[in-house]
């Protein structure tokens, strides 16, 4: 593979909440500096909704090295109010093409069946996935005319201003036509009911003429979560109204190994299959801050390389105080960062570096 990177959250947000709510544009440098140097990246997507972190992570990402995957997301809103948004974050982004050229990819959205208004009904996507009649629609094929209409015409603005390559963060259930983009993208997580051809969807995206772009993979921490996939997360209580911190919904076992065993064999298949990008899910995840207690275990919960210790929970900290989790503590690997490694940091890290040796864009 050409391109060996990592996602990295600036703060996507659904339903009013930011993935990150306390944004660091010194530990945002810090943390791609690790991400190139430790984790032997040669890329990263960074993905969010305000577009002056994008652009600053954009920036210390290029002054790395790196080359800057730009992804703005936001989710949740109408097909107008979208094109507007990624045609602004388009603008922005070609300042950075013009200074780095040939090092910024800008993708135009990211799984837009589930995370924008007006493909599928529904005012969210668990909403969406929920309606009774989604799968039917999805089965019948009814979601990829509207889909590849707003991509054709977010594709074309986006082109008006910024010259680089254009790519499309898609979900396996969606059929996108790649001829007008530069990079086939898609999210693709292998859970139990795609394990046995995980390698045959993986081909549709070769089989495009495209270099294909995994744009997000991953596993949780937990025993059973390599089974989960892309549901992973669902383990999380989400009950409506709960004044108590956040938990886990159930007694589970956390299981660093089988994170790193999971992220390990994917990247084997996906450097197997001819794939140009592979985008590890997630670098951080502060909302999902690591407990002695695993009920509040949130980060087993997560995709993250690291595991997080509480201090950046913004609101959310505010708001439970004495939820058990160590705000105070800093990592010892890294001194000073609000987290540690995990062993798939390790994995990553061994499988990157062992093929480092391949071409870099």
């Amino acid at each position: 593979m050409n391109r060996r990177g990592v996602c990295y959250d600036v703060g996507r947000v659904m339903w009013g909440q930011d993935w990150r709510p306390e944004f660091s544009p010194d530990e945002a440098r810090r943390e791609l500096q690790i991400i190139r140097d430790d984790l032997h990246c040669n890329a990263v997507r960074i993905c969010g909704q305000d577009l002056g972190r994008l652009i600053a992570a954009g920036e210390h990402a290029l002054d790395c090295g790196l080359e800057a995957w730009l992804s703005p997301e936001l989710w949740d809103r109408s097909p107008g109010e979208t094109l507007g948004y990624i045609e602004k974050a388009a603008g922005a982004a070609a300042d950075l093409h013009r200074r780095r050229p040939g090092r910024v990819v800008f993708s135009v959205g990211s799984e837009l069946t589930l995370f924008m208004a007006g493909i599928a009904e529904g005012g969210s996507v668990f909403e969406r996935l929920g309606h009774p009649d989604f799968w039917r629609r999805v089965r019948a094929g009814e979601h990829n005319g509207p889909l590849n209409a707003f991509l054709a015409e977010a594709t074309g603005r986006v082109r008006d201003v910024f010259r680089g390559p254009v790519t499309y963060a898609s979900v396996p259930l969606e059929t996108v036509e790649w001829s007008r983009f530069d990079f086939a993208g898609v999210d693709l997580y292998r859970d139990a009911r795609l394990r046995d051809r995980f390698s045959e969807v993986l081909q549709r995206y070769v089989a495009s003429g495209r270099p294909v772009a995994i744009m997000e993979f991953g596993c949780c921490t937990y025993r059973g979560a390599a089974g989960a996939g892309g549901r992973g997360f669902a383990i999380l209580d989400t009950a409506e109204g709960q004044s108590t911190p956040p938990r886990l919904n159930g007694t589970y076992v956390r299981d660093e190994a089988e994170q790193a065993r999971e992220l390990t064999e994917m990247l084997s298949i996906f450097d197997a299959g001819g794939v140009d990008a592979t985008f590890v899910m997630t670098f951080v995840a502060p909302l999902n801050p690591a407990s002695d207690d695993p009920l509040y275990d949130l980060d087993m919960a997560s995709y993250s390389l690291v595991k997080s210790f509480g201090g950046r929970l913004g609101p959310l900290g505010a708001a439970h105080p004495g939820a058990p989790w160590d705000r105070g503590r800093l990592g010892t690997a890294y001194p000073g960062m609000p987290w540690e490694p995990k062993e798939s940091f390790t994995a990553v890290a061994d499988f990157y570096a062992a093929h480092a040796a391949s071409p870099s864009p």
